[in-house]
């Protein structure tokens, strides 16, 4: 049987992670959830079919996680995903500057969190 796919998650909100939890066991995707760059950048190596990043994790510089990710040979291919608050239209555009392959309003991202899971669990 194939090992499902892995979709790295970098953010710490309870709500949030609950949320992508049950949407990513749902599609038949394994998650993995960390709260630091060097995790992060360890875990990008085992080639996850996406990351979600929230743009406004404090316990890591999203932007520049970004650019480390896209800069490196073994991760750039990654679909990087962030979500951020509606009215942040700057920390997007920076988001999508650094590499953020795309960036969604939290309330657009909590809608189509299972389509954009379910996309990645067949690719």
């Amino acid at each position: 049987m194939l090992e499902p796919k892995k979709v790295l998650a970098v953010l710490e909100d309870l709500f949030f992670t609950v949320k992508i939890n049950e949407s990513a066991k749902r599609a038949g995707l394994s998650i993995t959830f960390v709260k630091s760059e060097h995790d992060a950048l360890e875990q990008a190596k085992l080639h996850p079919a996406l990351i979600i990043m929230d743009m406004n994790f404090a316990g890591v510089d999203p932007l520049n996680l970004i650019r480390k990710l896209k800069a490196d040979e073994h991760t750039k291919r990654i679909n990087l995903l962030g979500y951020l608050s509606h009215i942040q239209g700057q920390l997007k555009l920076q988001a999508q500057q650094a590499g953020c392959d795309m960036v969604l309003a939290r309330s657009a991202f909590s809608q189509n969190l299972p389509q954009i899971l379910k996309r990645h669990s067949s690719s």
